[in-house]
């Protein structure tokens, strides 16, 4: 459990550095870290950190195509999409818009 948790820490980390307005998905975080074949794990970080005592801006994280597939840990429907929307990002159907315009690599803006 001490490596799983010290992952979820790794994805948070990176997830917080999201800039506002911004956008990634599951497997640029996995990739980023090391770990490319992770991005389910990745997903489950962003469930996790829903419990966690720092903000985590989880909505920020989404599939490969701008799906947003972690919207139901949000606590209601549209609540992810709302605060998406909060920032600038348009979602139609579940899906951002622009995604490639709204997408944050952080293998590309980020050093390790």
């Amino acid at each position: 459990m001490k490596k799983e948790s010290d992952f979820f820490e790794q994805v948070w980390q990176v997830v917080a550095l999201i800039p506002r307005g911004r956008v990634t998905s599951y497997g640029a975080i996995a990739r980023y870290l090391g770990s490319a074949s992770a991005s389910r794990t990745v997903g489950y970080a962003m469930n996790a950190s829903h419990a966690s005592t720092v903000r985590i801006p989880a909505h920020r994280v989404v599939n490969r195509n701008g799906m947003l597939t972690g919207k139901h840990w949000f606590g209601g429907p549209g609540v992810m999409q709302q605060l998406l929307e909060s920032e600038g990002i348009s979602v139609v159907e579940d899906k951002i818009t622009e995604f490639e315009k709204h997408f944050w690599d952080p293998n590309k803006e980020l050093t390790i």
